[in-house]
């Protein structure tokens, strides 16, 4: 096996297990909290008893979704490999907007489980430093979506958007998975592209922001899983 075949073997290797780790912390964050109950209506002072009182569930949360956006970032990436043997230059591009989608989800979710407990603890506790925290807590509010810390999510879930567009063409082939997941990355593309447009023309209210936006993101775990196989298939063979 030359040097090539052996990186691609490897590649999809990276492939097929980024997939099978974005299933599982999908499944665990199902039971980790990532803000207080109702987190969009909720009061601060709740919201900061919440946090005191959940810092290890919270912390542990966010954590799991690092692991998420890491796994989907290599799962892109191999994408993006896969991509490169027919579109070299579009591939280039893909991966380094993925690498700029890592850069942007990264700092919101360490402010998660570095920052934010640090601030709830500084407020219940009246510490030094606790008005300075009460407004920094507020302006990085994970839930409300025009808060500093949304929006860095949001641009996250953009620039998916843009890898999506980027290799659904490509990616289009005879196999039946990456059929599967080149329609539904470009139906991703598309759509978030027109959701965003519907934004700016105030026809999403800003209480359907995070449904409106973040449940479009199931065709991602569509796509990926679909790629799953393909990966699997493709590295066992070779």
């Amino acid at each position: 096996m030359d040097i090539f075949s052996s990186l691609d073997n490897s590649i999809n290797r990276l492939g097929f297990w980024s997939v099978f780790v974005v299933i599982v912390t999908a499944i665990i964050s199902l039971y980790l909290p990532l803000d207080a109950p109702n987190g969009y209506a909720v009061e601060h002072a709740d919201r900061v008893a919440w946090l005191s009182n959940n810092r290890e569930l919270f912390i542990a949360g966010w954590v799991n979704q690092i692991v998420a956006m890491l796994s989907l970032s290599g799962a892109f990436f191999a994408i993006a490999w896969r991509v490169g043997s027919t579109s070299p230059l579009l591939a280039m591009i893909a991966a380094m907007v993925v690498l700029m989608s890592v850069m942007a989800f990264i700092i919101p979710k360490f402010i998660a489980v570095w920052t934010i407990p640090i601030l709830a603890d500084t407020i219940s506790t009246a510490a030094s430093g606790a008005e300075l925290a009460d407004s920094l807590l507020r302006i990085l509010n994970v839930s409300v979506p025009f808060s500093l810390y949304t929006s860095f999510d949001y641009l996250g879930f953009w620039l998916y958007s843009l890898f999506a567009l980027l290799v659904a063409k490509p990616l289009f082939s005879l196999s039946l998975a990456t059929k599967l997941a080149s329609v539904t990355l470009g139906l991703f593309g598309v759509i978030y592209q027109l959701m965003l447009v519907a934004l700016w023309a105030s026809e999403i209210a800003t209480v359907d922001i995070e449904a409106s936006f973040l449940g479009i993101s199931l065709l991602l775990i569509i796509a990926i899983i679909a790629m799953g196989f393909e990966f699997k298939k493709t590295s066992s063979s070779e």
